[in-house]
């Protein structure tokens, strides 16, 4: 029971974390300004990690690797500890845990996409003049945009959204077949 707790614990802390590292990520692709609150924030919490690794990759071709390696890492640390509560040797999992520490980092930016577009529609229902939505729909357009082209309105009501959360679903289900039936992520 000990380490069903210490596992979903460590689930949840390395899963937002994670997130969060994806979501700089996400948020220096859409171009948002660093000095909105949410990615002010976003890189407050994560500016430790990527900075110094910065330093060591840079970025080339307009990405991020430092968020995204950081991301990476924060998957490896996640399946070692993972490995450690389990009575496992995370050496013997090599190879194969780096490929799927790759599918768990996956994971947690689709989850990511799922759930930015998730808050995007609950807040356009509740308070669509919400501080935080122009930055939800400037994350979330390049992802709708397209299914808006093949999928016209209907009355008013835009189906896109579910659209994608439908993709994202399917994006889950083909993840977890391809890297993470052995550990259970």
């Amino acid at each position: 029971m000990v380490g069903d707790i210490a596992r979903f614990l460590l689930n949840v802390v390395f899963t937002l974390y994670g997130a969060v590292l994806l979501l700089r990520l996400w948020l220096q692709f859409a171009r948002m300004p660093p000095y909105n609150p949410i990615s002010r924030t976003v890189f407050q919490v994560t500016d430790w990690l990527v900075i110094p690794l910065r330093r060591v990759l840079g970025g080339r071709g307009g990405v991020d690797w430092a968020s995204l390696v950081a991301a990476w890492l924060t998957a490896l640390i996640y399946l070692t500890a993972v490995m450690l509560i389990a009575g496992g040797n995370p050496l013997s999992m090599l190879p194969e845990g780096l490929w799927i520490s790759l599918m768990l980092m996956l994971k947690w930016a689709v989850n990511l996409v799922m759930w930015v577009t998730l808050l995007m529609v609950i807040l356009s229902w509740v308070n669509p003049n919400a501080p935080a939505m122009p930055v939800l729909q400037a994350l979330t357009a390049p992802l709708l945009d397209p299914i808006r082209r093949f999928m016209p309105s209907l009355g008013g009501l835009d189906l896109s959204p579910l659209v994608l959360f439908l993709f994202t679903q399917v994006a889950l289900m083909v993840l977890s077949r391809i890297g993470l039936p052995i550990f259970g992520l």
